[in-house]
Formats: structure tokens, C-alpha cells, sequence
């Protein structure tokens, strides 16, 4: 009986329980990020090793549209019937 209280009373597993407790809420981020970045990094992976592959990327940026009749003295003005 006194071997049990000893062995509750001690302080050995703590740092152990602790050591856990952490990686734990580690696993719990780590799924979060990929549940929230998974397919965007996907994506990136994907086009960087089609790219190290040597097959041509797919551009699927919109380009914008930019009016020719802005400059420095008319910046800042807007203009409604040119929309700009």
C-alpha cells in the first residue's frame, strides 16, 4: 500500500503527459492547415513538377483590363463617361 501512494504521489510521468498533450494539439493544427490549404498546395506541387517534367504550364490568370488614358496629371480624377 505504501509503494501505491509513492507511486501517485511522484512527479515522473508529467513531463511525459505533457510531451503528449503537445503533439496532440500539433496533429490537431497540422490537419486543420490541410483541410484548409490542402488543395491550393496540391495545386502548386502539381504545376511545379509539371514544370520540372518539361510540359508547358497553362496560364489561367485573367488579365487586366487597363485604359491608355490614365497618366501622373490625371491620376486620382475619375472620369465618368470614360469610366475611368
Amino acid at each position: 500500500m505504501r509503494h501505491l501512494l509513492k507511486l501517485l504521489r511522484s512527479d515522473k510521468g508529467q513531463g511525459m503527459s505533457e510531451y503528449l498533450i503537445i503533439v496532440a494539439l500539433v496533429a490537431i493544427a497540422a490537419i486543420g492547415v490541410v483541410t484548409v490549404f490542402g488543395r491550393d498546395v496540391r495545386e502548386l506541387f502539381s504545376g511545379t513538377t509539371d514544370s520540372l517534367a518539361g510540359n508547358q504550364a497553362t496560364n489561367t490568370a485573367v488579365k487586366a483590363n487597363v485604359r491608355q488614358s490614365k497618366n501622373l496629371k490625371t491620376f486620382g480624377t475619375y472620369n465618368a463617361t470614360r469610366g475611368d
